[in-house]
């Protein structure tokens, strides 16, 4: 049985409290008991030490920044299927390399309900937070919800450039409801203040083409115009997944 590493002095333990050294802290007692019984050189524990703070401290960031994208389901590329997906496999494979949004380029995705859209981008969106990226998440509801109380209490440049301090900008599901004037503008104002700055990614169940047919068609076109002028168009096709999936009972769990 091992034992466990001798706890630190209490004054260490102190000093790195203060010092906000949580995951150093931690790794602290089993480290220097190793370095102990394998007579480490000093610059080796320190190197150790430190380097288990980093990835600590990585590691909640991106705990923060996955909470703070507040992503609808938390899929990512475990669950995807690629060989389910019409998305051509090299498309697949070089968006997901994520240089796209190094180059701030949009990505459009458009296609009938059900056939991986969201599932897709949020999978991309998910690799962006583990690439160390900001990523915010909204549906054209929200979006509008934002911009909305923004307008209300006179923040709306500040919250603008809030949403626009991240590196891709996800609205989801366009096209699902008709979409007035405010949802219309609030979409408008994020296009115009990321274009050519920050990615933006979208997905409908229409073309953006036809964005036209379910907003005021002034602000539409303007807004495509700039999504569309850096973009990457994908277009999806096929039966529902989720519609598959219930008709071959894979849908639900069989009652007991």
């Amino acid at each position: 049985m091992t034992r466990p590493a001798p706890a630190l002095p209490d004054d260490l333990d102190k000093l790195l409290r203060r010092m906000r050294l949580p995951y150093l802290r931690a790794a602290a007692p089993d480290v220097i008991a190793t370095a102990k019984a394998q007579r480490w050189d000093p610059a080796e524990v320190l190197r150790v030490l430190i380097n288990e703070e980093v990835i600590g401290r990585d590691a909640a960031t991106r705990r923060m920044r996955r909470k703070t994208a507040n992503f609808p389901t938390g899929k990512t590329f475990g669950t995807w299927r690629p060989d389910e997906s019409s998305i051509p496999t090299p498309t697949q494979q070089a968006l997901s390399t994520l240089e796209w949004i190094s180059r701030a380029e949009n990505l459009a995705v458009a296609g009938p309900s059900g056939t991986g859209k969201s599932h897709f981008v949020e999978a991309l969106a998910q690799q962006a937070i583990e690439a160390d990226l900001r990523v915010a998440w909204f549906t054209l509801e929200t979006l509008t919800a934002t911009i909305g109380r923004a307008k209300a209490d006179g923040s709306t440049a500040r919250t603008i450039t809030r949403i626009c301090r991240s590196d891709l900008i996800v609205v989801d599901d366009i096209g699902m409801l008709p979409a007035g004037q405010d949802a219309a503008e609030a979409f408008y104002r994020i296009v115009d203040a990321a274009y050519e700055r920050r990615s933006i990614a979208v997905t409908s169940n229409i073309h953006p083409s036809g964005f036209d047919t379910i907003m005021p068609k002034t602000l539409a076109t303007a807004t495509v115009d700039r999504l569309l002028h850096h973009a990457h168009l994908i277009t999806t096709e096929g039966d529902s997944h989720r519609l598959q999936q219930a008709l071959t009972g894979k849908g639900v769990k069989a009652l007991t």
